[in-house]
């Protein structure tokens, strides 16, 4: 077999209809397009979703929800995948080792699905409650996720809002009296 001897299978192609070509074709004339009106003209498709001017569906709906944009980087791991695991002692690392998730994985999240029968530990990977119970169950461990070092903008974000926070109680414990007396006019 060469490449100048491939061919598609007999019948899985045919001919585009050749349209405004006679009326012998079946496709003459209007060319399947009908008379008249917006549809026939050339030209003459307005846009998806389009209702005439009326205020159309996907705008009359509310708006509900968002999309994570680190979901793609969050995989799911089964009971069932920490089972076929010959390793006792798991982390993202050995996951991604044994292409249980994907090597661009930022984080890995367990979930109470299917069975485990063997001591695990689990540790810096993120794990519900149903298959934390389930690990316990089974003899194993779950060790606490490390808290997220917080950048310097969050940090300073945090301290502004303590800080803020202690002025306006310091403010309210403040007797009436040291509190400046209002102007008159």
């Amino acid at each position: 077999m060469r490449l100048n001897n491939l061919k598609p299978a007999a019948g899985s192609k045919s001919a585009n209809h050749r349209v405004g070509r006679g009326i012998g074709s079946g496709w003459g004339k209007t060319a399947g397009r009908g008379h008249k009106g917006q549809k026939s003209r050339a030209g003459g498709f307005h846009k998806v979703g389009f209702e005439g001017g009326q205020m159309p569906l996907h705008r009359r709906l509310p708006k509900r929800g968002f999309t994570s944009l680190t979901r793609r980087y969050v995989d799911v791991v089964r009971l069932s995948d920490l089972q076929r695991l010959a390793i006792d002692e798991i982390d993202l690392m050995v996951l991604k080792q044994a292409g249980v998730v994907s090597a661009l994985a930022l984080d890995a999240r367990v979930i109470k699905s299917g069975e485990l029968s063997r001591k695990v530990s689990v540790r810096g990977i993120g794990v519900t409650k149903g298959a934390r119970a389930a690990i316990e169950a089974a003899g194993g461990s779950v060790a606490e996720q490390p808290a997220v070092p917080d950048t310097p903008k969050k940090a300073a974000a945090r301290k502004a809002v303590a800080d803020k926070a202690a002025a306006v109680k310091a403010a309210a414990n403040r007797p009436a009296a040291d509190q400046a007396p209002s102007k008159k006019k």
